[in-house]
């Protein structure tokens, strides 16, 4: 192998600029959205103690153009952090939260089914055998009936909701919670 072969394959191997500059403002924009995140939050990210001070500074900026130099300065500092562990992080929140809504959806839905329709009630009780049935089937006609009044109900009037949540809370006790339920509740 030549040196010019050894220089080419040197060159070959490095990013172009290009990329360097995809990279970076990549890392620019997570900076950004780190910025954006609660200071909890920022706490819970593994970042270094001059990174960490950097964004809460960025937090409490509010002059524009000294926030927007502040963001800039974060992400250079975004260079020798974690970002994967950083993105990986972000997105677990993101999708948490959304994963976390659809279970309660889901346990919303179920209830509406029982209040609605007694067919409902043997397909939910198979798929969750471990519930007292009596228990259960007594909040249900508490339920339809606290239903049925508020159907009643003038405008104006409060609706009576107590056996509504009761019903709700022993679906969702009785529902397996999602496994990223930890981290959404910070």
């Amino acid at each position: 192998m030549t040196q010019e072969d050894h220089d080419n394959q040197e060159f070959d191997e490095r990013p172009s600029k290009s990329q360097v500059k995809r990279e970076m403002l990549a890392l620019q924009e997570l900076g950004k959205a780190i910025v954006e995140l609660s200071a909890e939050r920022v706490k819970q990210l593994p970042l270094s103690e001059k990174l960490r001070d950097a964004v809460l500074l960025a937090q409490r900026t509010t002059a524009r153009e000294g926030r927007r130099r502040q963001i800039h300065y974060v992400g250079k500092l975004m260079r020798d952090a974690p970002a994967e562990q950083i993105r990986q992080q972000m997105d677990t929140w993101a999708n948490g939260s959304r994963q976390e809504t659809a279970y309660l959806h889901s346990i919303e839905r179920d209830r509406d089914k029982l209040i609605a329709d007694d067919a409902a009630l043997t397909p939910w009780l198979d798929a969750h055998p471990n519930v007292d049935v009596q228990a259960f089937r007594s909040l249900i006609r508490a339920a339809r009936a606290e239903h049925k009044k508020n159907l009643a109900l003038l405008p104006g009037q409060e609706p009576q909701r107590k056996h509504y949540r009761a019903l709700y809370q022993a679906i969702k006790a009785a529902t397996p919670a999602p496994e990223n339920n930890q981290t959404t509740m910070d």
